[in-house]
């Protein structure tokens, strides 16, 4: 029986991946439990099993008392002292119980626990497997679609792909083979849950890192991916050595890795462009294949204008304005494209304004002056103006003060004449 039982616990521990020593936690928490359900609690009781012969040993400890008041977990000291005449009141005496005295439910119920136990090592197991494999691209099989979700057999656990991950145009069949992303993986109820993506742009990065061995020994780096699933994708590459072709190791003999990566995404188009970190000669290479004249760069607002030769035009802006808005995602500037015409008009345009705004200004400046002369030529007026008022009052008022001394010079000489004319009527009566 006990060889049987670790042999069981080996299989579980082998198909399922759980190790032993949790199986035989389980199994001893299941044991606890049983007691729990025949004697209402599991206190003072304690499980052994032995790893190497699968012996499982059941203990109730109980405490040695004066005076018993619960007989499963008390013993009184003279019942001790049978057993052991060392026994004091405060020591303790595990009692061995047998797992067969459990009985029919009590069996039940552990087994109930030990599935129970087993089944939730063995999701928390499958969940830390595949919460490691975020960010990473899994193949599985088609299992079973239910209205527009797709379910994936990725091994111990079920994919799920939801239509807003999936790429529009691509059709699958139960048992078809297929790769997919994984974006996230949660804790269910139901055990864990892998979600599950055709659409992420970091698919294509972990696609040709399967295919391209530079990529994944690190000499060749992409930078950035900017895609439209099931359209088109375009991704920058960068490399340090100069002894590699950073575009061409991803493209392949022949075309032959980048190939792959679309016989993957069913024939979604691929753009690999060069990497740099001048903003001009990097928008140049995003908006590739169009051929770009010239880039002008505006720093602060990081906003370029690009121009083109009028018969790329359509091609650099793309299908519904594609190419472009992949161009801008991929490089992080807003770009503005202008055919060679386009470019042309705007910068006669521009020259007309600006001679326009010349011209104002001289003509501004004149009429400046000639306000400036105007203005200089009344404020003399008016200071000629004012001298002569201040000349003139200058004068009435010396002419008043001419006026004041020969007044008081005529009064001086009429007090002098009424003096003179008294002093002769006094010096006549005198005589």
């Amino acid at each position: 029986m006990n060889k049987e039982f670790i042999e069981a616990i080996e299989q579980i521990e082998e198909e399922k991946g759980i190790p032993k020593a949790t199986v035989l936690e389980a199994i001893e928490a299941a044991l606890l439990s049983a007691y729990k359900n025949i004697y209402g609690t599991n206190q003072n009781v304690r499980v052994e099993i032995d790893e190497e012969t699968g012996e499982i040993n059941v203990y109730l400890r109980r405490d040695v008392v004066e005076e018993v008041e619960s007989d499963i977990y008390q013993i009184s000291l003279e019942e001790a002292q049978e057993i052991d005449p060392d026994y004091e009141v405060g020591d303790y005496i595990d009692f061995e119980i047998e797992p067969a005295d459990f009985g029919r439910i009590a069996a039940q119920t552990a087994k109930q626990v030990a599935l129970q136990r087993i089944k939730e090592a063995e999701r928390n197991l499958i969940y830390d497997d595949y919460v490691d494999k975020i960010g990473e691209v899994l193949t599985g099989r088609i299992q079973r679609k239910q209205r527009e979700t797709i379910f994936v057999n990725i091994g111990r656990a079920e994919g799920i792909l939801k239509e807003k991950e999936q790429v529009p145009g691509e059709k699958f069949d139960v048992n078809d083979r297929i790769k997919v992303y994984v974006t996230d993986v949660q804790k269910t109820t139901k055990g864990p849950q892998v979600f599950l993506s055709r659409t992420h742009p970091e698919l294509v990065r972990r696609l040709f890192e399967m295919e391209v061995p530079e990529i994944e020994e690190g000499l060749v780096e992409i930078k950035n991916i900017a895609r439209e699933a099931g359209s088109r994708t375009k991704m920058a590459v960068w490399t340090d050595y100069e002894n590699i072709d950073p575009v061409g190791a991803c493209v392949g003999s022949r075309g032959s890795r980048v190939q792959n990566v679309v016989d993957e995404l069913f024939n979604e188009k691929i753009d690999i462009i060069t990497w740099s970190d001048d903003p001009a000669e990097l928008i140049s290479n995003v908006l590739s294949p169009a051929t770009v004249e010239e880039v002008l760069i505006d720093e602060e607002e990081k906003m370029a204008m690009v121009v083109v030769p009028d018969h790329q035009l359509s091609l650099a802006i793309g299908k519904s304005g594609q190419n472009v808005r992949l161009a801008a995602k991929l490089c992080g500037w807003k770009i503005d494209i202008k055919s060679h015409t386009q470019f042309e008009e705007m910068e006669a345009e521009l020259a007309a304004y600006e001679e326009y705004e010349d011209d104002y200004e001289e003509a501004d400046e004149e009429a400046a002056e000639a306000v400036e002369a105007e203005a200089a030529e009344e404020a003399e007026e008016v200071e000629e103006a004012d001298e002569a008022d201040d000349a003139e009052e200058a004068e009435e008022a010396e002419e008043a003060d001419e006026a004041e001394d020969a007044e008081e010079e005529a009064e001086e000489e009429a007090e002098e004449a009424q003096e003179a004319a008294e002093t002769e009527e006094a010096d006549a009566g005198d005589e």
